[in-house]
């Protein structure tokens, strides 16, 4: 345990004080994590042992997404969404029911052992995109505000909306309910999903906030102990929306939102704890991923998945992209820009847990095609986010 602590935190440390120089490179966060933990790991050198199992994993990755999910949306520029939110209401109404629906259609014609259910469940796992592995993107000014805003809210709501699908075909694919209840159960977990969580994520930030307010007025609230009310509130929000049955990820993304509205002048003084907390977990993460999944998943390798990874970050993400932004008033390469910074990450480990859980008859197919999509796009996407960034700002200055 403890050469596990040390080798960790020396890697923590090591990190951060030469994080602003990497974030210059073609080299994210991300690669660097997921490379150190799968080359200490057990298939490499042998030298981490990290037995957290399945469950220690969502977590880190539950929490993770949940405080990135609240700060990003609380770093929102508001006046920039309201003036652009069509193009993440588009995305989110139109573009992931066709992004599950290319999905599904390429797993039917690659995957024959595969059941239709267990396609579908493959489709809704890799269609939500990772609001942290874009986070180069949508921070970047270089961006044009309508896409960076876009990319921003269709990236925190989309794995709330994801779950209840995803929850419906596991209830068809374990026989959870009679065919003539799944549309019934449909509705009932989508509401409850977004409903509770949104309500949670108000409700819980508007109080939260009022309180803070309250105690820093009468200087009840030291500075240490200030640091820790975000991310505290987050993590609340996200585990309350849990147990009612509620999708914490909106909730977190739904309380960011509103935080950031009613707090604009100390925003952020108080995100920074939990910008730091949220990247540390997914640092944490990923070692952890890098170490366990990523070298255990090339004993399962086959063309079919790989070109179904290959697809997924491409032809599947972005051609409805491309479609559903028509007519938005954006030049070809703007589009083809948004659709292709539609990373997977944090959101579909989490997805790929839940799925284990539940010992499908093809889980071992589905959870290496998740885990090799994952890998090929903190790559890929890692290492042209900054080239394509400042290719298309050049491109959009030349068209100024």
């Amino acid at each position: 345990m403890y050469q596990n602590l040390a080798i960790v935190a020396a890697f923590v440390f090591f990190y951060s004080i030469s994080s602003g120089r990497l974030e210059k490179t073609i080299f994210s966060g991300a690669i660097v994590y997921t490379f150190f933990g799968f080359l200490l790991g057990p298939i490499g050198l042998g030298l981490l042992d990290l037995n957290l199992g399945a469950e220690g994993l969502r977590l880190f990755a539950e929490l993770s997404l949940a405080l990135i999910l609240f700060t990003d949306a609380a770093n929102a520029d508001l006046r920039e969404l309201r003036s652009s939110f069509r193009i993440p209401q588009r995305l989110l109404l139109i573009g992931l029911p066709l992004t599950i629906l290319f999905g599904f259609g390429l797993g039917l014609a690659l995957f024959e052992g595969l059941g239709l259910v267990e396609i579908a469940i493959i489709a809704t796992m890799l269609a939500p995109t990772d609001a942290a592995l874009g986070k180069a993107v949508v921070t970047n000014q270089s961006v044009s505000g309508d896409i960076r805003e876009g990319l921003n809210v269709e990236s925190g709501l989309n794995d709330g909306i994801c779950v209840p699908i995803l929850l419906i075909f596991l209830a068809i694919a374990t026989s959870a309910s009679a065919s003539g209840e799944t549309s019934e159960l449909a509705l009932q977990l989508l509401s409850e999903a977004i409903g509770i969580g949104v309500a949670v994520g108000a409700g819980f930030t508007y109080v939260g906030l009022q309180l803070i307010r309250v105690a820093a007025g009468r200087g009840w609230l030291t500075e240490s102990w200030l640091q820790l009310s975000v991310p505290a509130l987050a993590v609340a929000c996200f585990a309350s929306a849990q147990v009612l049955g509620g999708s914490g990820f909106i909730a977190c993304f739904v309380g960011g939102m509103l935080f950031g509205g009613l707090e604009e002048k100390n925003k952020n003084r108080l995100l920074l704890a939990a910008e730091g907390t949220g990247d540390t977990l997914s640092l944490c993460t990923w070692v952890i991923f890098g170490a366990i999944v990523v070298g255990h998943s090339f004993g399962a390798f086959t063309w079919q998945i790989l070109a179904y990874s290959v697809l997924s970050l491409t032809v599947v993400r972005m051609v409805p992209v491309f479609l559903v932004l028509t007519g938005m008033g954006l030049r070809a390469d703007e589009k083809l820009f948004a659709g292709w910074f539609g990373p997977r990450g944090l959101a579909s480990i989490v997805f790929a847990v839940i799925v284990l859980d539940e010992h499908l008859r093809g889980s071992t197919t589905i959870s290496i095609t998740v885990a090799t999509t994952i890998v090929l796009s903190i790559i890929f996407h890692g290492i042209t986010a900054n080239p394509l960034v400042a290719l298309l700002a050049k491109r959009m200055a030349r068209a100024k």
